[in-house]
């Protein structure tokens, strides 16, 4: 449902006076995405299911409940993830490359993580492509 034109009015009165008693939390605001937070979480959830990991391999041989608990935090981490990817996709996943995509020249192959995506997928296009 549209907002009517009062809405809209006291709306940007809001924001205007928002703008002018704190400018910083305003372009704060303004420059984060629902996608950002996401990509923030999924990189937290990569960092804690690499210190299960380390954990599980460290301790171990030492102490079994150690290694369970870090088998628990890897799978803790796997299921932040997943929910922050799913949160993301594939809108949210083109928000955070999109710094990426304006350095490289137009036409040039993608690189990292998407250029092997693409070309996997690519491949798979080419070697199942039915011709009828």
């Amino acid at each position: 449902m549209p907002l009517s034109d009062h809405e809209q009015r006291i709306l940007a009165e809001l924001e205007e006076s928002l703008v002018r008693q704190d400018p910083q939390f305003a372009e704060r605001v303004r420059s984060e995405t629902v996608y950002r937070h996401a990509g923030r979480y999924c990189k937290w959830a990569t960092v804690g299911f690499l210190a299960g990991v380390a954990i599980l391999i460290g301790f171990y041989p030492h102490s079994v409940a150690v290694g369970f608990f870090g088998v628990a935090l890897m799978f803790v981490s796997a299921v932040v993830f997943e929910r922050n990817l799913r949160r993301m996709g594939k809108a949210g996943w083109h928000d955070l490359t999109r710094s990426v995509q304006k350095n490289r020249p137009k036409g040039a192959e993608p690189t990292g993580i998407e250029g092997a995506v693409d070309s996997a997928r690519t491949w798979f296009r080419s070697r199942f492509r039915r011709d009828h």
